[in-house]
């Protein structure tokens, strides 16, 4: 039997990570992280798990869906009200590509944070 994994962190690089980390506390809820700073900050769920903004120089965002610069990771959150959802972090910064997948058959809507990365409202 292989060793028992659980993932702890998710961290995304970005060129303003309070800026980031806002949005996705407003988001989320989720709780800041105390030492949170202009070079890394973070937010935690209550069950410990933690989300990571690292600045970085010359940061490109993703371009979704064509990915001359890949998106390399995206997050999906579950959600019962998948309009009022998307309604709100629309309102929050985040914006709607042109292209959808699942949006046809209301499974999921692809949204884009402030900094560019893909992520993925599931209706649940």
């Amino acid at each position: 039997m292989p060793p028992t994994m659980r993932l702890t962190a998710i961290n995304l690089d970005c060129p303003d990570p309070i800026a980031l980390a806002a949005f996705y506390q407003k988001a989320t809820g989720y709780e800041p992280h105390p030492k949170s700073d202009a070079e890394f900050a973070g937010l935690t769920r209550e069950d410990g798990l933690f989300i990571g903004f690292q600045r970085v120089d010359d940061y490109r965002p993703p371009t979704w869906p064509d990915q001359i610069v890949p998106q390399q990771l995206h997050i999906c959150f579950k959600t019962d009200d998948l309009p009022a959802t998307a309604a709100h972090l629309l309102t929050l910064g985040a914006t709607k590509p042109p292209h959808q997948q699942g949006e046809a058959d209301g499974r999921w809507l692809v949204l884009l944070d402030p900094a560019g990365h893909p992520f993925c409202l599931v209706r649940g």
